[in-house]
């Protein structure tokens, strides 16, 4: 039993490697009445899956709900920025809300997945080969 801990708590479970970021970036979203709304945060972990954002402003975003995230266009360049999130906004979900402030109520910070295919995957995936089918006219 004790083996089997040791080796479950050795293995990483993670998609991606993390890396610590500090970012200045906008998230938007639309609300319960399709509204659409958006609150700056700051990014605290970056990886080829997704992202934690740390977020000041008194929005409350349901988990599940489909965001869409950019980094500020000047610090949009750093190479440690993973490609996809230097090029344009990326369609994530709130996949994790971390606990709520006394002060406002309101989370303090959102775990994002993104929902586009990371490089791995694509580069992991088999090629398709396809072929011309003659049709007969």
């Amino acid at each position: 039993m004790a083996d089997l801990q040791r080796v479950l708590r050795g293995r990483d479970s993670r998609q991606a490697n993390r890396l610590p970021v500090s970012l200045a970036a906008r998230i938007t979203w639309k609300d319960a009445s399709g509204a659409v709304r958006f609150a700056s945060v700051v990014t605290k972990d970056v990886s080829d899956a997704g992202v934690f954002v740390e977020c000041d402003a008194a929005a409350a975003i349901p988990l599940y709900r489909l965001v869409h995230l950019q980094i500020e266009r000047s610090v949009g360049d750093s190479e440690s920025v993973p490609k996809r999130l230097r090029e344009s906004r990326v369609l994530s979900a709130v996949w994790r809300v971390a606990p709520c402030r006394k002060s406002t109520g309101t989370p303090s910070g959102y775990a994002l997945r993104f929902l586009v295919e990371s490089e791995a995957a694509k580069s992991a995936r088999p090629a398709i080969q396809t072929e011309p089918i003659a049709v007969a006219s």
